[in-house]
């Protein structure tokens, strides 16, 4: 094939490849919600005509909502099946900073607000654009801040998410920063076949509860081209409240590759785990200054299965914490001896586990994986980790595989090998 027929085989080629991967919605009706009253001057509430506009967009079969230009002041809007949201670059969705815009509602099994941005038992849903997702959560960052239990799933003193898939299939976010939420950030729950792609998701680096990310009870998610610089978890894949009664659905074929973390808590798994996790793979990740690179959390009641779980080509800088995985949330070591107990429904069980490619400099602890006497910490693979840190790490009630594990302790033992822990090492 000559020259000229290899470029148009590449281009036919992408032109199939573009047209696969579109929003199934990008060929319907195009709203433009300005057409529909709203202002977007930053003060005028536009919630009525942004609704309105998803509305006709969704009696017409599906189609684009088009923010464009300005700012686009709104109480929570609903996203419907077939619907994209198209936030165009230098536009923002501003929340309303009027707490009494926010009505409360049963929200993931517990007592909530609705959120921002939400759909729920919707299809073929997207938010797209360069543009802004902006919560002005910092009002009920400051009554979190004073209140018990605010950042508890479950708790009477919650917030609003951000943006919530409650219940979809197949969602697409993309090209958007979402950010300054007062709760949650990005949220798909029970959902399925969600990819998250070449995003921001900002707050402060002091607000309350302020996860990127959390796949809650989700499946076959891709999360990917992340930027992430917020308060709390980076990630958190959950599956599950503190002493749910039950049944919850696991998290379960997810995938996060090609990240950046700028603080926050970290990748986690946990520590809300009580449908249990499983085939979770990450790749080429960066850490800098996070409180936790890897972490997989639980206790006795929250926990549930959580294995095949990957981390591969992972660096980290000035993380606080590299790896830690304990099942005594909140804590990441038990204070002297602990009993062991019956395995109940909620008792977690973390195994096969493998890290891969790590390199981590300039932490303050290289970490600790430890288990419940009942349930220790099993097939737990540590490949070509390499972790600077001043403090070393700690392993007990676990079993390890490990293949040029070095840790570089400035104070103290760079691996505790406890009584209760089995430690291959070649």
């Amino acid at each position: 094939m000559n020259r000229l027929g290899v470029r148009s085989a590449i281009a036919a080629s992408v032109a199939i490849l573009i047209t696969m991967t579109l929003p199934a919605t990008a060929a319907g009706k195009v709203c433009d919600a300005r057409t529909y009253g709203a202002k977007a001057d930053g003060t005028t509430k536009d919630t009525q005509a942004i609704q309105a506009a998803i509305d006709d967009c969704a009696k017409a079969g599906g189609g684009t909502v088009k923010l464009f230009r300005g700012t686009f002041l709104s109480a929570p809007i609903v996203l419907k099946s077939n619907i994209t949201l198209d936030i165009a670059g230098g536009t923002t969705l501003l929340g309303s900073s009027d707490h009494d815009d926010y009505p409360k509602k049963t929200e993931f099994r517990g007592p909530g607000f609705q959120s921002l941005v939400s759909a729920t038992n919707a299809e073929h849903v997207s938010i797209t654009g360069g543009g802004v997702i902006d919560g002005a959560g910092e009002s009920w960052w400051k009554i979190a801040r004073s209140t018990k239990n605010s950042g508890v799933l479950g708790s009477e003193n919650t917030r609003p998410r951000l943006v919530v898939f409650d219940h979809c299939k197949h969602v697409l976010v993309e090209g958007v920063t979402i950010q300054n939420s007062p709760y949650w950030q990005l949220v798909p729950y029970y959902s399925d076949d969600v990819k998250i792609h070449n995003i921001r998701v900002l707050a402060d680096i002091h607000s309350p509860n302020t996860d990127a990310i959390d796949p809650f009870s989700s499946s076959n998610v891709v999360i990917d081209h992340v930027y992430a610089d917020v308060g709390d978890d980076d990630i958190a894949i959950k599956s599950g409240m503190i002493n749910s009664p039950g049944p919850d659905d696991p998290s379960k074929n997810i995938t996060i590759t090609d990240c950046e973390f700028e603080h926050g808590h970290g990748l986690s798994i946990g520590s809300e785990i009580a449908g249990g996790a499983q085939n979770i793979h990450a790749a080429r990740i960066h850490f800098k200054n996070t409180d936790n690179g890897i972490r997989i959390k639980a206790n006795r009641d929250r926990g549930a299965d959580v294995s095949d779980i990957s981390f591969r080509d992972i660096t980290m800088e000035g993380v606080k914490t590299s790896v830690l995985i304990s099942e005594y949330y909140p804590k990441a070591l038990p204070e002297g001896e602990v009993a062991a107990e019956p395995v109940q429904r909620l008792t977690p069980f973390f195994h096969d586990i493998t890290i891969e490619n790590l390199r981590s400099v300039d932490s303050g602890w290289a970490g600790v994986v430890i288990g419940l006497p009942e349930s220790p910490v099993k097939n737990v693979v540590m490949k070509n980790v390499q972790i600077q840190a001043t403090k070393g790490m700690t392993i007990a009630y676990a079993t390890v595989d490990a293949t040029n594990l070095k840790v570089t302790a400035a104070d103290g033992n760079s691996i505790a090998v406890f009584p209760s822990a089995q430690v291959t090492t070649k």
